[in-house]
């Protein structure tokens, strides 16, 4: 055990975090995703699971570790509604307000069609999945920079 590192947090969760670069693609999703298909073809290559937590949950306690991207426009990614590319599920809600609040200010999402979203995945670092039954809680953060300032 170690002090100030959310419990939620699994020993092989934040060796992968620490393992990931700035610019690195993390997906966090709900248990509907093909995540074991997907995730084989990462660069970590294999499933990280945060059971028993939801989508909000587990990204508070990986934002509390790693940061956004600061670099790009969009440093989060999500899955369209299939049928009604503009539709809005209770999860985008919850994940704006997580999102807004580990950065600080607010950070736009960019929405990318269900097979975009595959192939966006594919190329990920890694693919941690929640027990949250979603529907649509598919996500994509991108790694940001870790600056520490000098002691």
């Amino acid at each position: 055990m170690l002090k100030g590192i959310d419990q939620r947090l699994s020993a092989e969760i934040v060796y992968a975090l620490m393992q990931m670069g700035h610019g690195d693609d993390l997906v966090i999703c709900d248990i509907n995703h093909p995540a074991v298909t997907i995730a084989k073809e990462t660069t970590y290559g294999s499933l990280l699971d945060m059971a028993g937590c939801d989508i909000p949950t587990a990204t508070r306690a990986i934002l509390s570790l790693m940061p956004l991207d600061s670099f790009v426009p969009a440093p989060v990614r999500r899955m369209q509604v299939v049928g009604d590319p503009e539709g809005v599920v209770p999860i985008l809600d919850k994940m704006q307000k997580v999102l807004d609040a580990s950065n600080g200010a607010p950070v736009l999402v960019e929405a990318l069609e269900r097979f975009a979203f595959y192939e966006a995945a594919k190329r990920a670092f890694c693919i941690i999945r929640t027990a949250d039954s979603g529907p649509y809680g598919c996500f994509i953060l991108k790694k940001g920079v870790v600056d520490l300032a000098p002691l």
